[in-house]
């Protein structure tokens, strides 16, 4: 069950890859088409005006056409054989979907308790998607639909016709099946999704009440289900669902970006459901803390090689942020400092909300600036000032709480190892090895993990490469791994982990090659 659960969140992330350049082309639309910091050229009139608003237009394609992502995305993932077939068959049998919801609703509405004729929006729970009018099911509609397809997808996709029926063999098949079977789950889900949306909005206002401890349970879990592959599932709900706001916190706060551009009230009042995604602060303050400790605590001789690995990883932390390749680094060998580093992630981000701040912030500093800096910073200078304070000075927090625990507790974290075993390489030296061994990186890891006789199937996340394999016994150990040019790997039964860095898709495509 569990390499099942990480396998679907792992396939999730596929869509959200998309988001970093998005939210930096709104949050730069949004800067040039905003009165109060371009003044007159922000006239709707002016040529400058028009030009930047066509380019926010294409940016908010992602934002507002997120199920439609999620239903094709997921087959990426988790379709076994014909992706790309699986991704049109997920496409046509959702849009199938809503045109039953669409009938139903306009039929049979006032039964389940739906105002089908209420504009779409608000506490309606009524939306557009494709142009067609239908119950805001959000992204778990979108997640459940695809997934039905993908099973079906799966089973009967090879499935041998008589020759006369060929036609409506492979992706025909797939979606006859589904045909069938999204009728029942139509009519299910207009009995049984208007009574989750009033259990939605019961949950909204349990968690806006519960205040500062809410915003540290959320930030405190959501780092802690890292090594699990388990925190999109926790976080997905409420950036991008209705968990807290209609729409999530990621769209609706780029959605407000020119309202609060021009309005000098706190953030925090003006947008006080936008506190989820402080996750991010962690990612910019903590880790340049911890990557300190981890190099002053390091033995004289290996400083050099410890800087090596720490640099750029840290720099991917802070202006990325994915922080897998600095918290594997030591997670796995001193386990109480990645629990450590949860409970400080979420303090910071509670404080920093005490303090008002608020905001798109789950990504690195690019990210971060795009939504947040850039177009905000005329209006709430302050806020970001204050945020600037809290995080350097929780930056010396992780410092010196990391430093005593890893002296105190003689943690062996890199460079303090008893003997050479595990070495760091530069990027010179791995192109160097490369290059000998004419072994690409994905023949480097397949050999790691037992050749293709072991592997069963393979998946991936932003930085790690998830496979599982027959024989755990056969993968080989974690220096193996650095010595390779990855960040190490991590092994759980017969579910494995190689945090391989942002070019993880590409080695993916080689890796799947080779199988």
């Amino acid at each position: 069950m569990m390499k099942k659960i990480q396998r679907f969140g792992g396939a999730m992330f596929t869509p959200v890859l998309l988001f970093a350049f998005a939210g930096i082309i709104i949050g730069f639309g949004t800067l040039f088409t905003t009165e109060a910091i371009v003044g007159e050229l922000a006239n709707p009139a002016g040529a400058w005006y028009k030009f930047w608003n066509v380019v926010l237009s294409g940016g908010w394609t992602v934002f507002s056409q997120l199920p439609l992502l999620f239903v094709v995305g997921l087959p990426i993932g988790l379709a076994n054989k014909q992706q790309a077939r699986c991704c049109m068959e997920a496409l046509v049998l959702y849009l199938t979907f809503q045109y039953f919801m669409n009938a139903i609703l306009g039929s049979w509405g006032a039964n389940f308790g739906v105002d089908f004729t209420a504009e779409i929006g608000g506490t309606s729970g009524l939306t557009m998607v494709a142009g067609i009018k239908t119950l805001d099911m959000g992204m778990i509609g979108a997640l459940m639909i695809s997934g039905i397809v993908i099973a079906i997808h799966n089973k009967y996709f090879d499935t041998k016709l008589p020759e006369w029926l060929g036609t409506f063999s492979g992706s025909s098949l797939v979606v006859i099946i589904g045909f069938v079977v999204l009728l029942p789950v139509a009519a299910l889900s207009a009995f049984v999704w208007p009574m989750i949306q009033n259990l939605m909005l019961s949950f909204q206002s349990a968690v806006t009440s519960a205040g500062s401890f809410g915003v540290w349970l959320f930030i405190f879990l959501e780092r802690l289900l890292i090594p699990f592959g388990l925190h999109h599932l926790l976080y997905f709900p409420f950036f991008y669902d209705n968990a807290v706001i209609q729409g999530g916190v990621h769209s609706a706060w780029a959605t407000m970006l020119p309202t609060l551009a021009s309005s000098s009230d706190s953030l925090k009042d003006l947008a006080p459901w936008a506190w989820p995604q402080l996750t991010g602060l962690s990612k910019v303050f903590g880790c340049p803390g911890i990557a300190l400790a981890l190099y002053t605590t390091a033995k004289s001789e290996k400083k050099a090689k410890v800087a090596g690995l720490l640099i750029p990883i840290t720099l991917t932390a802070i202006f990325c942020g994915v922080t897998e390749p600095i918290e594997f680094t030591f997670l796995f060998v001193a386990p109480i400092l990645f629990f450590v580093h949860a409970i400080l992630a979420a303090t910071l981000s509670t404080v920093a909300n005490i303090f008002g701040v608020v905001g798109s912030m789950s990504g690195g500093l690019i990210e971060i600036s795009a939504l947040n800096f850039i177009p905000l910073m005329g209006a709430h200078w302050g806020t970001y000032l204050t945020l600037l304070i809290v995080g350097l000075i929780f930056t010396g927090i992780y410092f010196v709480v990391f430093r005593f625990l890893i002296l105190k507790l003689d943690l062996k974290t890199p460079g303090r190892e008893e003997d050479d075993e595990i070495t760091f390489r530069t990027k010179a030296e791995y192109r160097e090895r490369n290059e000998s061994s004419k072994l690409s990186k994905a023949e480097l890891i397949l050999d790691g993990v037992g050749g293709k006789d072991n592997v069963i199937d393979v998946t991936n996340c932003a930085t790690r490469l998830r496979l599982n394999v027959k024989d755990a016994t056969l993968l080989k150990d974690d220096a193996y791994f650095k010595q390779i040019g990855t960040h190490g790997a991590s092994k759980k039964g017969t579910s494995i982990q190689v945090i391989v860095g942002l070019s993880v898709a590409s080695v993916r495509d080689d890796f799947e090659k080779l199988l």
